[in-house]
């Protein structure tokens, strides 16, 4: 689904201004402590966004092929991130730095839109988050989760899914065990 409709010469200008950047597994795209002055387009890899609590890793997403990374906070305000994005396999990105996506917005209202409907669309995606963590049971979650997102069960550690989840590791096992039992039951 394409956000917004660009002219091909629009398409040329976009290009113009982003930047290619490869990071290894295990690297840094963002630590906490760093201002987030761009918004990353992942082609290629798998990123995880996580924010330390008293020294624990606690995954809060991940991102893959065709999503938009940015820690809309930071980017906004200015402020020092939280969040680190990691990369869990070496990754191939565009990015577009805030200045000059503001100077794309001086010259084509487009551009604007095109921001406003990324922005959009990471809201509505942590509110659902937000409202599943809080009202669904952890066996729903999970079950949501390997419906939109079967490859992640393959790509990523049991652990940042348990994470995401809001549950701990070892219940992660007891709740796969059980919805497996219930598919086998099924069939």
């Amino acid at each position: 689904m394409q956000i917004v409709d660009f002219t091909s010469s629009e398409i040329v200008l976009l290009e113009n201004h982003l930047t290619e950047k490869s990071v290894r597994k295990k690297n840094f795209l963002l630590q906490e402590g760093e201002v987030c002055d761009f918004m990353a387009f992942l082609i290629k890899g798998c990123v995880r966004h996580f924010y330390l609590d008293d020294g624990d890793e606690i995954t809060c997403d991940v991102s893959l092929e065709n999503s938009v990374i940015v820690d809309l906070q930071s980017f906004d305000s200015g402020l020092k991130s939280k969040l680190n994005f990691q990369a869990l396999e070496d990754s191939e990105l565009l990015l577009i730095r805030k200045k000059m996506l503001n100077k794309l917005y001086s010259m084509d209202q487009r551009f604007e839109r095109f921001s406003r409907r990324i922005a959009e669309k990471m809201a509505i995606r942590c509110l659902n988050i937000a409202m599943s963590l809080t009202h669904d049971k952890p066996e729903k979650r999970y079950s949501n989760l390997v419906k939109e997102k079967p490859e992640l069960l393959q790509r990523i550690p049991q652990k940042y899914i348990a994470n995401i989840l809001g549950i701990k590791p070892e219940s992660l096992s007891r709740i796969h065990r059980r919805v497996s039992l219930k598919e086998k039951a099924l069939v």
